[in-house]
């Protein structure tokens, strides 16, 4: 299988947003092009070349019948002319033919002497190098941005989650998609399709890499586009594509489509804006002093973003009764946590109370909690603010009212209230906001202490994360890729990061397993004990019930009749990927996720989780534990964030 990272490129094309216009309800048709190896005054190899024109004009009639097709031309290896074209999914066959052919006659009139080239445009996308290109990708972005709420960019990533799945999924083999779903009561259209040489894993995770690009570089956008040459995704609120014959735009009676004519005239207000802006652009000679000014009105607005967020001492006090034992809902190793509500507004809150150990200052803490506050998403506790008084340092939270796993899990009775389809949920959408720490927030966060008690749930059960970006919070390196302060709970961390301090989003992959694990035994991975396997550990008696075929074993007895055997083994077959001892083995979040949506994809066979012992002196974790550092938490009986 090749890599996504061979020949990766990335070129950012902006188009029309750049002159300030926007342009809805209209599918413009101007081409984005890449070009690599071009030369103006050389021609390419005469032989290359014969090839090249020879592959063009197969793809071209290879349109009249196909929405994907790829060929090769030339028996040379040195002079190999390697192409293909794809159809978005929607297209009719006269449709996708005319784009074939006009990508055809325009990437050889864009890219002359190009001995790699490919060329996107509305419908269709052409491809063509003089290296082997089928399954490979490169990045091209096109974004068009319109600044819309935090709302939606939390729903659209679900909803490029579910697209991703579905593309990779298509039963047809065109691994095209599209969704047609509601925001603020307005219809929100979305497509995503991968070339149909893909295999369905690598078609997802394209998909993920297109999604993870958005989030970056189109994040608040009301519309956007982003290419790859082996997939793409676009969105809009307003139809864009076809889906049936009556969507097809009409004709007119010269045989030129609607949508061709709109275009020119859409062309053609362009052209005029670019003469427009060219005057424009004359008087930004004195754009320093501009951008001065907005660079101290950003650093203002941060300031007074941090300043809106701190809540005073008494506030908190009078919200928690000062500190009183009977509003304390939990103990964590960063500190305990009060239950509140705020006098002025009725609101209720958590009240992380960190302990002493933090060695930051004042600004540095303001900084940490501003950034980590910005890190919002459905399945993530929300930071609201924090409180820095004399030698007090606290945290304020959203209140959860449900508790947290551990409460449920853990308890013969409670354990009770969590059915299968409600575990299959939980371990979801832990994968969802893991995901997104990992991979599509603004921090890039590892968690580092991912286990039940930080998992709180709401009152539908849904799953929110807490206690993420603690180590940065804290003032604890999160970048490096080894610390001699180890922040977490033995039972969970990964081996490499008990052991040697090391940790990367592997070791948050490794706590992720031991949950899943836990989330269908109900017994909890540190003080388990099976007599009659002689497994001193979760982790071993799992991996001892896959060797002998019985996985369902493992399986929580208050599940009864409540779950899917299918769901079950495959979420055991995940667990045991996630904890296996060799941290390249592991799976990414990414494609954990893809594993859990999709059935299709097989997966493979996981290696014997690492022995765990029952002493810290064994492990030979290093005397470096800060009080708050081995993370030893107690029940709760009410909501909580820790």
């Amino acid at each position: 299988m090749i890599s996504f990272n061979i020949l990766r490129t990335h070129l950012f094309l902006c188009i029309p947003c750049l002159l300030g216009l926007s342009i809805e309800k209209v599918s413009s048709n101007i081409p984005y092009y890449y070009c690599s190896n071009t030369t103006n005054n050389t021609s390419l190899n005469t032989t290359y070349q014969a090839n090249l024109n020879h592959l063009l004009s197969t793809l071209s009639n290879a349109s009249t019948a196909n929405r994907f097709y790829n060929s090769s031309a030339g028996h040379d290896r040195s002079n190999k002319a390697y192409g293909l074209f794809l159809c978005r999914g929607d297209a009719t066959p006269e449709l996708c033919q005319d784009c074939v052919v006009n990508a055809e006659r325009e990437i050889v009139q864009m890219c002359p002497n190009g001995e790699m080239a490919q060329i996107w445009k509305d419908r269709c996308l052409l491809r063509y190098s003089n290296q082997f290109i089928f399954s490979r990708s490169e990045h091209v972005c096109n974004t068009q941005n319109v600044t819309e709420a935090e709302r939606f960019r939390q729903e659209l990533g679900d909803i490029l989650e579910d697209l991703a799945t579905q593309a990779a999924n298509d039963q047809s083999g065109m691994k095209f998609a599209t969704k047609i779903t509601k925001f603020m009561a307005q219809d929100l259209y979305s497509l995503a399709q991968c070339t149909p040489d893909l295999s369905v894993a690598d078609c997802y995770k394209c998909l993920r890499e297109v999604t993870s690009y958005m989030t970056s570089h189109c994040e608040g956008s009301r519309g956007a586009r982003v290419l790859f040459p082996s997939c793409n995704i676009w969105y809009e609120f307003y139809r864009f594509y076809w889906i049936t014959g009556s969507q097809v735009p009409s004709r007119g009676k010269d045989g030129i489509s609607t949508a061709v004519i709109i275009v020119a005239i859409v062309v053609a207000i362009i052209v005029m804006a670019v003469l427009f802006s060219t005057g424009f652009w004359c008087k930004m000679r004195k754009a320093r002093k501009r951008d001065s000014y907005i660079r101290k009105k950003n650093v203002a607005y941060e300031i007074e973003t941090v300043q809106s967020m701190q809540y005073d001492l008494g506030t908190i006090k009078a919200a928690t009764k000062d500190f009183s034992d009977d509003n304390k809902i939990g103990e964590g190793g960063f500190g305990a946590v009060y239950k509140g509500t705020l006098p002025y507004n009725g609101q209720e809150i958590a009240v992380k109370r960190l302990s002493r150990s933090s060695v930051q200052g004042a600004m540095e803490f303001r900084n940490e909690v501003a950034l980590v506050a910005k890190l919002q998403h459905r399945n993530l506790v929300r930071l609201l603010g924090f409180c820095l008084e004399g030698e007090e340092k606290i945290l304020v939270y959203e209140f959860v009212p449900n508790k947290s796993l551990d409460y449920f899990l853990f308890d013969p009775e409670t354990g009770k209230q969590l059915d299968w389809p409600t575990r299959y949920k939980i371990i979801g959408g832990m994968a969802k906001g893991i995901l997104y720490l990992h991979e599509d927030s603004r921090l890039r966060i590892i968690h580092r202490d991912l286990k039940a008690s930080n998992i709180l749930l709401d009152l539908e059960m849904n799953p929110k994360i807490s206690d993420f970006g603690m180590a940065r919070i804290f003032g604890v390196d999160q970048t490096q890729g080894k610390t001699t302060k180890i922040a977490g709970t033995y039972g969970y961390m990964s081996p490499e990061y008990a052991m040697h301090g090391k940790f990367s989003i592997k070791s948050d992959v490794f706590s992720f397993g031991v949950s899943i694990l836990e989330i269908i035994s109900g017994k909890k991975n540190s003080n388990f004990f099976q007599l009659d396997s002689n497994a001193e550990d979760l982790l071993s008696y799992a991996w001892k019930q896959w060797r002998e075929g019985t996985p369902v074993a493992l399986m929580d007895q208050t599940l009864a009749d409540s779950y899917s055997k299918h769901e079950v083994i495959r979420c055991i077959h995940i667990g045991l990927l996630c904890v296996q001892e060799d941290v390249d083995a592991r799976p990414s979040m990414a494609s954990i996720l893809f594993m859990l949506n999709s059935d299709s994809v097989t997966l493979p066979l996981p290696q014997q989780p690492p022995f765990i012992v029952h002493s810290k002196t064994e492990l030979g974790i290093p005397n470096v534990f800060e009080p708050w550092s081995l993370n030893v938490t107690s029940s709760c009986n009410q909501g909580r964030v820790f």
